[in-house]
């Protein structure tokens, strides 16, 4: 890359190993250059995949992430081998959802931030779990996350 404004990135614009966990991954962030605006970022990972703590089987989520940033942009090689660290990482929907979102929080501390995981069933329950920062800034455009709710067989 030619512009020194992003010299510090480890992972973009060269091989980069998956990370084994989400701890392991390294986030990393460029400057926002959005001149103050309220400008929506919208990040959605359909094919998001965890472990059950209990059991070992697999968990997917569709997951929405939507945040207004402040100075900082996460930058998105990084965020999506964060993502894809939990493929081996065994938490319960909750505790997964809530690690991005407080990851993200503290990497960028974004003007606001929401994250949406709609979970797939197992076992016939389907868990979502959605989290926000507090209110959006007012006259900010949050588009709705476009996710139907689950329906199953209905």
């Amino acid at each position: 890359m030619s512009d020194d404004r992003y010299g510090a990135l480890s992972q973009l614009g060269q091989a980069a190993p998956a990370p084994t966990s989400p701890d392991e991954a390294v986030l990393e962030r460029v400057e926002a250059r959005t001149g103050g605006k309220n400008a929506v970022v919208r990040f959605t990972c359909p094919e998001f995949t965890s472990l059950c703590p209990i059991t070992g089987q697999p968990d997917f989520a569709h997951i929405v992430i939507d945040y207004i940033p402040d100075e900082w942009l996460v930058e998105s090689k990084s965020l999506k081998l964060f993502l894809h660290a939990f493929r081996n990482h065994g938490g319960f929907h909750e505790a997964c959802t809530l690690m991005i979102a407080e990851r993200l929080v503290e990497l960028l501390n974004p003007k606001w931030l929401r994250i949406g995981a709609y979970w797939y069933p197992r076992g016939g329950i389907p868990i979502d779990v959605f989290w926000q920062t507090g209110a959006p800034p007012e006259g900010a455009w949050i588009p709705d996350q476009g996710v139907a709710p689950y329906r199953g067989r209905g």
